[in-house]
């Protein structure tokens, strides 16, 4: 009756062969993920270290030492560090960190962003972690905590596995947990195709099941977390255009046309408020401490 539901290989091919899996979803569209983000990197990094965007970085860090994790003195590999995000409150805890960012203006950016970092304290890697050999470079166990947030260094069972083999300690992992929710293509996509907006494939589900089926102990959390902004109408067409082949649609006149009637209809004041996030799962995965933690009994230690 369990049709392969307690049965590991089933759940690594089904993640590796997924269509709908984000990695896959990347390569049918002939989309390069290290280089996504070229031109949006300016304004992704203004965002990451607004006041909302460090807010989300300490929530994320302050569920980390609520399962025991401190900072001081840590090692850390960060991949797909991004702009230095997560990397700065690291080393402001006193986290000795090796980053990982293959994408050069986010590169660029992360040198800026812990430009006053101590000697020692920070190391760029400017490779993509799926291209690294980490026999080779000496990383097998050799981080305390290996943090990978929504990073596509992470996109099957093997390539979890290589990110977990660096850890000693921890190894935290996020990723989609569900649909991604844009409020604008949630109202035209029923419109091209005809159904409403579900969600159809996850990462996080294959990689707790997964988790789960391979022995490891871990704390796990899912979130809906969202953002809103308010787009001119052609600013607003401009993404939908943009997002169309991540939904396996065309970009024709009649598309178009179905789009930017549905624009000037649905917000005559010319302003589109667009609401933008989803679900995402958080892991903490722990290699030493296997039981649950404490706080109170840590205190008394």
């Amino acid at each position: 009756m369990n049709n392969g539901l307690f049965e590991a290989t089933v759940w690594e091919t089904a993640w590796k062969e997924d269509p709908k899996a984000m990695a896959n979803k990347f390569k049918a569209m002939g989309m390069d993920p290290h280089h996504s983000f070229d031109h949006k990197a300016k304004v992704f990094n203004e965002e990451v270290f607004s006041s909302a965007g460090r807010d989300r970085s300490e929530r994320i860090i302050s569920w980390m030492e609520g399962q025991g994790v401190d900072f001081k003195g840590l090692t850390v590999l960060d991949v797909g560090a991004v702009s230095g995000g997560f990397t700065v409150p690291f080393i402001e805890r006193g986290a000795k960190v090796t980053a990982v960012e293959p994408n050069i203006p986010l590169a660029e950016l992360f040198l800026m962003n812990t430009a006053g970092s101590a000697p020692g304290q920070v190391e760029l890697v400017r490779e993509a972690f799926e291209d690294i050999d980490i026999a080779a470079k000496g990383w097998l166990n050799a981080f305390d905590l290996v943090f990978v947030s929504m990073c596509p260094a992470v996109f099957d069972w093997e390539s979890a596995e290589k990110v977990i083999s660096c850890a000693r300690q921890y190894c935290y992992i996020s990723t989609s947990a569900g649909v991604q929710e844009h409020s604008l293509m949630n109202e035209v996509l029923p419109l091209l195709t005809g159904r409403a907006v579900h969600a159809e494939s996850s990462d996080m589900a294959y990689l707790m099941q997964l988790l789960y089926l391979k022995g490891y102990s871990y704390e796990s959390i899912v979130t809906r977390e969202t953002k809103s902004k308010e787009l001119s109408v052609d600013a607003a067409l401009a993404e939908v255009i943009e997002m169309l082949p991540m939904h396996h649609l065309d970009r024709k006149e009649a598309t178009l046309k179905v789009v930017t009637d549905y624009l000037h209809t649905a917000y005559p004041d010319q302003k589109v408020v667009i609401r933008q996030g989803g679900r995402f799962g958080k892991v903490l995965i722990k290699l030493q401490d296997l039981n649950m933690y404490s706080r109170a009994a840590a205190a008394k230690q």
